[in-house]
């Protein structure tokens, strides 16, 4: 099936208007603003974003988005009325304009037709389905991690996103840091010898059911909305602290409490790209002595470990091949087993882990309609990968996926975790 077309966009209208010579009605004072004069981006340069659920992380997403020249923010989507409010002030003081709207429920975001993409950054328990209804209505797509809840989930967004053409990019921002970048290219063109080992830090290998902490008094749904804050979850009674911070609340399909998805998938997600976004692994064992082995099909492993990490910052990957390895972290900087794996390249050291670049990846394909660095296929292999690793833990023994149906073999306990029922009216 070929990938579905975007619905033309103003600029491709203007555009197709001027090339057909169709007049098109213009003031007789036109702002430099509009002509791209003294550096501004003229308008049919513009993408023009949405932001959906923007929260803690999603505030922070939104200002590496803000500090980009071609973008134009006009409207933000929000459970919370206090947030709805102050994002708005926040958007119009940086654009100098009153224009950007308000909205509590994302569907009606989507459904204006002049919004080129939209940020998502709600909690995990929208990703998946939120990045689908966007898809379908013909938008481009950032979106927080966790991306999905669980491996059937996974499958659809997967499929979603290459059937509507979506560019999508995945929040694992490591992707597009230099020195993360070159530890995995290392590994991928064979500067390490034939790759043994991939390792990722999971901040910790457990896995339980979602609960609810005790019931408060609701809140006027105008004010805060629980309900659309529940979405597609099961049902819980609304309680303050869960609705301020997610509080053991749907972090990974019906299992939660597990960094193995949360923090581990970006760090999965760089050893799924040291071994070439490769499909994910096939064998998972239970934690033991503080690790967690998977492997895939070639034999390569895939090692969660907890500790033994050379101090690099957070996010730690290492590498290992039959020639040397090279361990990563936040700090920016490398440690390699030879110098001369170097090859007299520098590699630009930048630490924490902005999420710049990757927004700049995102709105270059967006333009182009390449791929980028965390698409749709990358983020899919790398969270199977994690739901995977949360199954067996949760049973506490091996389980083996069958990478042609995505199914345990011969587990039918570990199958009827590969999805759960979305509650109405969000079923599929």
């Amino acid at each position: 099936m070929q990938p579905a077309s975007h619905p033309p966009s103003r600029r491709d209208f203007i555009r197709g208007s001027l090339a057909s010579g169709v007049a098109i009605a213009a003031p007789t004072i036109i702002p430099a603003t509009a002509l791209g004069l003294d550096g501004a981006v003229p308008p049919s340069e513009r993408i023009v974003v949405g932001g959906i659920g923007i929260g803690r992380r999603g505030e922070y997403d939104l200002g590496c988005f803000l500090e980009q020249p071609d973008v134009q923010f006009t409207a933000i989507c929000d459970v919370k009325e206090g947030r709805r409010s102050h994002l708005k002030a926040k958007v119009d003081a940086h654009h100098g304009t009153t224009a950007c709207t308000t909205y509590r429920d994302f569907r009606d975001l989507l459904d204006r037709d002049d919004i080129d993409a939209v940020l998502i950054a709600t909690g995990p328990n929208w990703h998946a389905l939120m990045a689908m209804e966007a898809a379908l209505a013909g938008k481009d797509i950032y979106c927080e991690k966790p991306c999905t809840k669980n491996i059937v989930e996974t499958l659809a967004h997967r499929d979603t996103m290459h059937r509507c053409g979506t560019v999508f990019q995945a929040g694992t921002q490591r992707r597009n840091l230099p020195h993360f970048a070159f530890a995995c290219e290392l590994a991928r063109t064979g500067r390490l010898g034939k790759l043994t080992r991939v390792y990722a830090h999971p901040r910790g290998m457990t896995a339980k059911t979602s609960g609810w902490l005790p019931a408060q008094p609701m809140p006027d749904a105008s004010v805060d909305d629980w309900d659309m804050y529940l979405g597609p979850a099961a049902w819980r009674p609304f309680n303050a602290r869960t609705f301020a911070d997610g509080f053991n609340f749907e972090k990974g399909g019906g299992l939660v409490g597990g960094g193995v998805l949360e923090w581990g998938s970006h760090c999965v997600d760089l050893c799924q790209w040291a071994v070439n976004d490769c499909p994910p692994p096939v064998d998972y064992a239970p934690p033991k002595k503080d690790e967690l082995v998977c492997r895939y099909a070639d034999g390569v492993e895939l090692v969660f470990r907890e500790k033994g990490w050379i101090p690099l910052g957070s996010c730690p990957v290492r590498f290992e091949g039959t020639e040397g390895w090279v361990e990563a972290g936040d700090s920016g900087q490398m440690v390699l087993s030879s110098p001369e794996l170097l090859a007299g390249r520098k590699v630009e050291e930048i630490g924490g882990y902005p999420a710049t670049f990757h927004v700049r990846d995102f709105l270059d394909c967006v333009k182009t309609r390449g791929k980028p660095k965390g698409n749709a296929v990358a983020a899919c292999n790398a969270h199977l990968a994690c739901h995977a690793a949360n199954i067996a833990i949760y049973l506490g023994r091996p389980v083996k996926l069958d990478l042609e149906t995505y199914r345990f073999i011969d587990d039918e306990a570990a199958n009827r975790l590969r999805s759960e029922a979305r509650r109405e009216p969000w079923q599929a």
